[in-house]
């Protein structure tokens, strides 16, 4: 396929892509658009104008709307025809809009002219921890490295409970957060501000349909509630979390803040990134086992840009090297009968890979700070500094075909200390 709408080759919004997202312009209304290039397609306007006649079930309340909720809740039948349409009006092939440069003017927008917003609103999130190379590398810093990961790993798509409120779309900024910590030779813990403010790179997905309480997902039918996924950006507070993680997990290391990317990436839009994941050996209990490859080849980096300066690329990884993918993580989310809900976002824990240069948080880049990066400008890093700028990329490529993620972006700004 190609668009009227042109774009490099290395765009992340190429017309095979069509994700969604919330925008507005100058604190108007907010509305359901996508994009392909740098030009953001107001949905609301589309179907205004007539090009959209063939879904009755559109109006204007679900497209004239802060969150993508109802849009989701129209069921992936209806969003993945739309979506489709979206691609036919606006390939070559189709001369229509393509020729109307009036409807063109309320349709579609300059990427750089308006502001993206949190694109669903959510209810529950809920963070996995399913990348083993991560697991084995903070077991082996923190426990015994001849048994760095715990007995229940191999066998439970292990997660928790997270704090929706404190999520936020890329480009908030969220001051360092305040805690207690303890040093290792001290008796008592103090307060302060985090000293060891880390990223944490993963990716979120999102739910596309509700259940009853006491309904279990399989499985088999999991991929039916995953509507797209999105880049995230789990801050973490290592101090803090060193500390009040035991016995019932972090809690103020990881509720202070999240970012998310403001576009969400259909599950269509990626089935030709699936593969195979990696074996799961001890074999997993039935109702974990799966029937088909839910694995997705996405490069995803991260980069660090200190105030004033330029950034530094500090990882290369790939959401590929998880070892639960999100039919388990959703699958036994649910056995227990809990239910889920539109819009409720699922996280995958830190991504790392086999290698330094592609683990998924400073924790494990700089060893728990023994081993510093060196920045562009001659600085060095342990973990995160006041006013840097951390920014995660991602992008899934396979012959001509790309389809990006955008970004996950957000500035470390000092605590706010009374």
């Amino acid at each position: 396929m190609k668009s009227w709408i042109t774009y490099n080759s290395n765009c992340d919004f190429s017309i095979y892509n069509i994700p969604f997202g919330i925008y507005s312009i100058n604190g108007g209304k907010k509305r359901v658009a996508s994009i392909i290039g740098s030009k953001v397609i107001d949905i609301c306007e589309l179907f205004k104008n007539g090009y959209l006649v063939e879904f009755p079930e559109l109006n204007t309340s679900v497209l004239e709307n802060e969150y993508l909720n109802d849009f989701i809740s129209l069921g992936k039948k209806s969003t993945s025809k739309i979506r489709k349409k979206i691609q036919h009006l606006f390939s070559n092939e189709n001369y229509g809009l393509s020729k109307n440069f009036e409807h063109q003017q309320s349709i579609l927008l300059n990427e750089l002219e308006v502001e993206f917003h949190l694109p669903i609103r959510i209810e529950n999130y809920t963070d996995f921890y399913s990348s083993m190379d991560h697991a084995r590398n903070v077991g082996t810093m923190f426990r015994d490295p001849e048994n760095a990961l715990l007995p229940n790993w191999k066998h439970i798509p292990i997660g928790y409970h997270g704090r929706a409120s404190s999520i936020t779309v890329s480009g908030t900024n969220f001051c360092r957060p305040m805690g207690q910590t303890k040093a290792p030779d001290a008796e008592n813990p103090v307060f302060g501000p985090s000293k060891l403010l880390d990223f944490e790179l993963e990716m979120g997905f999102v739910i596309g349909k509700n259940t009853e309480l006491g309904n279990a997902i399989s499985t088999d039918e999991a991929a039916d509630y995953i509507f797209g996924l999105s880049l995230f950006n789990d801050w973490s507070a290592r101090d803090i979390q060193t500390w009040e993680y035991v016995p019932l997990g972090p809690f103020l290391s990881k509720n202070f803040c999240s970012t998310l990317s403001p576009w969400i990436i259909t599950m269509e839009a990626l089935e030709a990134f699936r593969i195979k994941g990696p074996e799961q050996n001890p074999k997993v209990l039935d109702y974990l086992s799966f029937k088909q490859d839910f694995h997705f080849d996405v490069n995803l980096q991260v980069s660090i840009t200190p105030e004033g300066s330029e950034e530094t690329v500090v990882s290369n990884s790939n959401f590929k090297y998880m070892y639960w993918n999100m039919l388990q993580q959703l699958a036994h989310h649910t056995v227990n009968g809990c239910n889920v809900k539109v819009g409720d976002l699922y996280a995958s824990g830190t991504i790392s890979g086999p290698e330094k240069g592609s683990f998924g948080s400073m924790l494990e880049i700089t060893w728990r700070g023994t081993e510093p990066i060196k920045m562009k400008d001659g600085t060095e890093r342990k973990f995160i500094n006041d006013n840097d700028t951390v920014t995660i990329t991602g992008f899934a490529l396979k012959d001509d075909v790309r389809v990006g993620f955008g970004k996950a972006e957000a500035k470390a700004l000092p605590a706010k200390v009374k």
